[in-house]
């Protein structure tokens, strides 16, 4: 299995759940800077209890064996921000599904934003961030890490999407988690 044909199923399997995504991460800077390699998708999405085991039997038939046991405890998790990963055994390839919880005003928002775009191939159109949620996550996770990944993506995105950003959207949310010391110190970085 490629990355893309992985891509395609979680997308597929998603959607045959009836559960809304969007795609972060590595791969949703593709189209807005410079894409570079990776062996995960980060995928926001609207899980609700009741569509846990359609997700689980979808993930089963594509060979990713995840218990909705499992997925119900991450959903119903209120102390930490946890991905449900899902691997694909055959190609080790992962999806972490990030599900939209009460409260999180930034993936509430970022998910309104979410922007449909066209990867070609076999993969077709999907839903990713918009660019300024992209760049905020990213400087979230820098934060976070202090992984120099996320300076070059950020890099990137504000190169090729230079005078199309939303900066008042950015910075407002920039304040409101206290992140700017580490935007200046990406700023002065690239």
């Amino acid at each position: 299995m490629t990355f893309e044909q992985f891509l395609k199923a979680i997308l597929n399997a998603l959607e045959e759940s009836g559960i809304e995504y969007l795609i972060g991460g590595a791969v949703a800077v593709w189209p807005w800077g410079e894409p570079r390699s990776t062996l995960d998708i980060d995928l926001v999405v609207r899980l609700t209890p009741e569509k846990v085991v359609p997700l689980s039997q979808a993930l089963e038939r594509i060979e990713i064996y995840l218990p909705p046991e499992i997925i119900l405890d991450n959903l119903l998790e209120t102390r930490a921000d946890l991905p449900i990963n899902a691997i694909h055994g055959g190609s080790g390839f992962k999806a972490e599904l990030f599900p939209i919880r009460a409260g999180d005003e930034l993936r509430a928002s970022a998910f309104n934003r979410r922007h449909l775009v066209d990867f070609g191939g076999a993969v077709g159109e999907v839903y990713v961030h918009a660019p300024e949620d992209l760049i905020l996550y990213k400087l979230i996770y820098f934060s976070l890490s202090r992984q120099t990944k996320h300076i070059r993506d950020i890099g990137s995105i504000l190169k090729i999407m230079e005078g199309r950003l939303d900066r008042t959207y950015l910075e407002a949310w920039i304040e409101k988690k206290g992140l700017g010391a580490f935007w200046e110190e990406i700023l002065s970085a690239i």
